[in-house]
């Protein structure tokens, strides 16, 4: 499979459907995500999930204005959530962006999820 070399609005919603299933399967950030939205990645619960992230994503490197949510505030009703799963998001969304994206372009995705997992994690007092 050839690398992304740029970043547009189709390979972002690769880049989230290839990271999501991994996160499901995960023994540690997996059971956060089947108590909210639910095992099965092909439900309605879990489709409007991806898009909402897909655009999550758009709008923060794209600087396009389909997304209009809140993406901290599910955050602090996450029970037990720490450092620990926020450390093993980041290193699923790591592996998955590299699958997608040349090193160059993974950079800015990697600086970009490092910086908002450590401002949550402040916000979040872990």
């Amino acid at each position: 499979m050839e690398l992304e070399i740029t970043i547009n609005d189709e390979n972002i919603e690769k880049l989230v459907r290839t990271f999501y299933p991994s996160v499901l399967e995960d023994d540690i950030v997996g059971p956060f995500f089947i108590e909210k939205l639910g095992a099965d990645i092909s439900s309605n619960t879990w489709e409007e999930h991806l898009v909402l992230l897909s655009q999550f994503w758009a709008f923060v490197l794209l600087g396009d204005e389909a997304y209009d949510g809140h993406p901290l505030a599910p955050h602090f009703e996450i029970e037990g959530i720490d450092r620990k799963a926020f450390g093993r998001w980041i290193s699923l969304f790591y592996r998955a962006v590299d699958k997608i994206y040349t090193e160059e372009i993974g950079e800015i995705f990697k600086t970009k999820s490092a910086d908002i997992a450590e401002n949550f994690m402040r916000k979040l007092e872990l």
